[in-house]
């Protein structure tokens, strides 16, 4: 595959460039280009810039920029709202990063077949406002809806809080227009419920992370949105406790929409961020159960059953939130935590592993071995209820640089092989990106990785969409 990149944009490519999207949607200033450097990873270690940003506003300008990459080799990043967690929207190589912030629009709300046709660039947050006016809901709802957008949800198969019952972004994706790496313009699915015409190409470029196309369109089901929603914040002993109940809740027939988990590092910290206060000073840890539906008495008795079920394993207390501002308060601390480490604790890893839900109680002690071993903090937090956690790796203040990404390595390469026997994966929804790559190429089977290249050489034989993402 090509690596041999044209990374000097000249006069001539950028008045191309020009033509196509108007010349004040091609940045080249070096300030302005700071911004498209990186994501949320820390850019000191993964930032890299472009050479140039180019703002498309529709399918065909996109498709005409990326013809122009083929015809000089140059290579592309296709980029979201770059909140990203694995380095998947840097521009590693340089070149020219898409970006599809123009592109934000609602172009259709089709309550007949309840679904919606939406721009790639548009946040997600104002996505779900605008179809909640209408009493319809995204149910693919990721933790950092207000910053990111749908492209990049898409590109990651982005999770969160709601997947336990409702899945993640892929389930809702019917149909896409995809700008294939070659310049072509690809409708894959379609308004349609079920569809086994040929291969299912809308899959395999949903999660995969830019590097076979750039999403600019797509039809997106819609549910009702629920009549009827509470919350429970349980509070118990130690982590083990809290998270040894996460299986048995799941296996009583009640399906909640969330169970997540934060140890009480994890609450404390973030608290502190938010000037918040929350009940966590006697807990090791606490569950936040969301129950919804639309029936209101069904949602009741669910509840009831849930806290009692809490109660008789030992929780210290089981509180109730039922009116929005006490359930948003409590949510506001959960999807916070992330940001509050990088506040206090910026030289970290944030991991992301996935293992089977009847495995999550094997994770915590080991958790707890790994810090030791490694003379780390490894507060944990995460979707519980789909066994998705994010195990944050926090540098000792009193530790060298050079011992910190020592150590760094040897933990996260332990943590990803227990993972691995676990019968779990090393990302449950930020993806791998160029963050995990190269513990990726060590513990995906040699058949599975040459699928995935395979895959990549033919559908990208100049290697320009998004290279160095997944595998080098």
């Amino acid at each position: 595959m090509n690596n041999n990149y044209n990374n000097t944009l000249t006069t001539e490519i950028i008045e191309e460039l020009r033509d196509i999207v108007g010349k004040g949607n091609v940045i080249i200033d070096r300030e302005k280009l700071e911004t498209y450097s990186h994501d949320e990873t820390d850019a000191h270690e993964y930032g890299s810039f472009p050479e140039a940003v180019v703002l498309p506003s529709s399918t065909e300008e996109t498709a005409e920029i990326v013809k122009l990459a083929n015809r000089h080799l140059i290579p592309i990043t296709p980029r979201g709202a770059g909140s990203g967690l694995s380095g998947g929207a840097i521009p590693e190589y340089g070149g020219i990063v898409i970006s599809l912030e123009r592109m934000n629009r609602l172009l259709e709300l089709d309550r007949e077949n309840m679904l919606a046709v939406v721009e790639a660039g548009m946040i997600t947050n104002d996505f779900a406002q605008a179809v909640e006016a209408e009493g319809l809901f995204f149910a693919g709802y990721p933790m950092s809806l207000q910053t990111c957008v749908i492209g990049g949800n898409i590109a990651e198969n982005a999770g969160g809080g709601k997947a336990v019952k409702y899945g993640v972004t892929g389930r809702y994706i019917l149909g896409l227009t995809l700008v294939t790496p070659l310049g072509d313009i690809a409708e894959l699915g379609g308004k349609l419920s079920k569809d086994v015409s040929g291969y299912d190409l809308k899959s395999l470029v949903i999660g995969s992370e830019g590097t076979l196309g750039i999403v600019t369109r797509a039809i997106i089901r819609l549910i009702a949105y629920p009549a009827a929603k509470s919350d429970l914040l349980v509070l118990f002993k130690t982590p083990k406790h809290a998270i040894d109940l996460v299986p048995e809740i799941l296996s009583r027939g009640i399906t909640p929409t969330s169970i997540e988990f934060m140890d009480k590092l994890s609450i404390q910290t973030s608290c502190k961020y938010l000037n918040e206060n929350l009940p966590y000073e006697n807990c090791g840890a606490m569950l936040l159960i969301e129950l919804d539906g639309s029936d209101p008495n069904q949602v009741e008795i669910d509840l009831i059953e849930t806290g009692r079920l809490c109660e008789s394993r030992g929780a210290l207390e089981v509180y109730v939130a039922e009116d929005r501002n006490n359930i948003e308060r409590i949510w506001n601390v959960r999807r916070n935590i992330a940001e509050a480490f990088k506040v206090s604790n910026p030289i970290q890893s944030l991991e992301d592993i996935v293992v089977p839900i009847s495995r999550i109680p094997e994770i915590i002690p080991e958790l707890e071995r790994l810090g030791k071993k490694y003379n780390m903090q490894i507060p944990c937090y995460g979707h519980a209820g789909d066994g998705n956690l994010h195990a944050t790796l926090v540098k000792d203040p009193d530790m060298s640089m050079e011992d910190w990404k020592k150590n760094e390595a040897s933990c996260q390469m332990e943590l990803y092989q227990l993972t691995y026997r676990l019968g779990g994966k090393i990302s449950g929804e930020h993806g791998i990106g160029i963050k995990r790559r190269e513990f990726f190429k060590d513990l995906v089977s040699p058949a599975e990785m040459e699928l995935m290249k395979a895959l990549k050489r033919a559908w990208d034989p100049n290697n320009i969409m998004n290279p160095g993402k997944i595998f080098t």
